[in-house]
């Protein structure tokens, strides 16, 4: 659509041109990161976000730049007064009106008013333009896409856990300050009392030397890592632990403790890793596994992937979780041999040795999680294009797709291993506060459905 001016001489004073915005949440977000204007009121929950006062004043040169005078006019007075505030959701109408002209430089004053879908005036002024000499059409630029990269989901989950009191988690060789941090970060939010599993001596030096107050935190001494993951499972099976966390060791070190035949946390299944990302963009958490523990899994070992994936799933709230079993293709090949397998995952589900959630594949990533590229390629399946979880083929095709959605979509990640009696969080140098805070809400939740069996309530929006 193309945009006409008037000119000095079309203009006449009583002349008006008036454009409608309806505010926004984004709005408010990418004019507070604009502006560098961090004001709590502005970034309150909607709707009780107000809108920044610059920010409804700036739409009158909306009106002025493209409807009057329009293209080709050059501001160069303004005045402002508020009245009310904006919020999102308000349908604003902003109208300009001629109530001047003069001769020097093609002056043109205008009177500004911007009311609410009420008729409220919210605020009003007078611009003071140079009006366009000659006429000017401009056309519709394509601008480049702007996405504000919100991460609600992982807020509402931490508010979910945290009304269900803290978990009591063993931290296993908190030595680093990374993993110490971390672990009374969590404890501070309300989300778990840590026991912190390592050299004493050290961890409170390391504590005292980073200005971290470990508070009423319990320390067991063990003075190596593996001494200290079998520690933590033994904490585990004396009932003051219900969760353990990865300090400053390697994940095989742990996961040695916690497969052990005898004396081990093993519950029945094969341990694997879920991922949990919040993707901007995406109303639903989307659960990736498993792309850390098990390297090539046979049909047998996924099987249990793919039950302890729905059993996380059902724990977060999710109705009748929907698995899309992921390889290169939509169709069977008997030269793919990932596609045999998501045939028989989805045939196994369906026959019940799956319970619990829908499992269709084989599937491939644009029509696993896009209702278009689903339709599009005719695919007839209650899963395609809205899954909750994806089963990848191996660890590598995993960590691929997990940090593609990461470094590309903005993905936020955390992450537990299932499939033990208890939960344990495999933490990353790399992960930030809100993800490890989420890997300890993840825990409480799945805990609290290992206690009852029972899955919870969809989470609130």
């Amino acid at each position: 659509m193309s945009r006409v001016n008037r000119t000095w001489d079309e203009i006449a004073v009583g002349d008006a041109g008036e454009l409608t915005r309806v505010c926004t949440s984004d709005d408010i977000v990418v004019f507070v990161l604009a502006s560098g204007n961090y004001s709590p009121a502005h970034l309150a929950p909607t709707p009780e976000a107000v809108a920044p006062s610059m920010w409804v004043g700036s739409l009158f040169s909306a009106v002025i730049g493209n409807v009057l005078p329009g293209p080709g006019t050059t501001y160069r007075s303004q005045t402002l007064r508020f009245y009310k505030r904006a919020h999102v959701g308000d349908e604003l109408t902003i109208r300009v009106t001629v109530t001047d002209k003069r001769e020097d430089e093609r002056f043109v004053i205008l009177d500004c008013r911007l009311v609410n879908q009420r008729g409220e005036l919210i605020a009003d002024g007078v611009a003071e333009v140079i009006a366009p000499d000659h006429k000017l059409k401009a056309e519709d630029v394509v601008l480049p896409n702007l996405k504000v990269m919100r991460h609600d989901k992982y807020r509402r989950l931490i508010a979910q856990a945290r009304s269900m009191g803290p978990l009591n988690i063993a931290v296993v060789f908190p030595t680093d300050e990374v993993s110490l941090r971390g672990a009374i970060e969590a404890a501070e939010a309300g989300l778990i009392n840590p026991i912190l599993v390592g050299p004493a001596d050290t961890i409170r030096a390391l504590a005292d030397e980073e200005g971290v107050t470990l508070g009423d935190a319990r320390i067991v001494d063990a003075a190596q890592a593996q001494e200290a993951a079998a520690r933590a499972v033994k904490l585990v099976h004396e009932g003051a632990a219900r969760a353990i966390m990865k300090g400053n060791l390697h994940t095989d070190q742990l996961a040695h403790e916690v497969v052990r035949s005898t004396g081990g946390l093993r519950a029945g299944r094969r341990i694997s890793h879920v991922f949990i990302l919040d993707v901007p963009g995406l109303e639903r958490f989307l659960l990736v596994t498993d792309a850390v523990i098990n390297i090539l899994p046979p049909l047998e070992t996924k099987i249990d992937i793919v039950q302890n994936a729905i059993d996380l799933a059902l724990a977060l709230g999710v109705n009748t979780p929907k698995v899309g079993i992921l390889s290169a293709v939509e169709t069977v090949n008997p030269q793919i041999p990932s596609t045999l397998d998501a045939a028989a995952l989805s045939k196994m589900a369906e026959r019940g040795q799956i319970k619990g959630g829908l499992v269709d594949g084989p599937l491939a990533m644009d029509n696993a999680i896009s209702t278009e590229a689903a339709r599009t390629k005719g695919l007839k399946s209650l899963v395609a294009g809205n899954a909750d979880v994806l089963v990848v083929p191996n660890i590598e095709a995993g960590n691929m797709v997990v940090k593609e959605l990461t470094f590309l979509a903005g993905a936020d990640i955390s992450g537990i291993v299932v499939g033990a009696q208890v939960p344990v969080i495999v933490t990353s140098r790399a992960d930030n506060i809100q993800s490890r805070l989420a890997s300890c809400a993840v825990s409480a939740l799945y805990d609290a459905y290992q206690k009852t069996s029972k899955p919870r309530k969809e989470i609130a929006p």
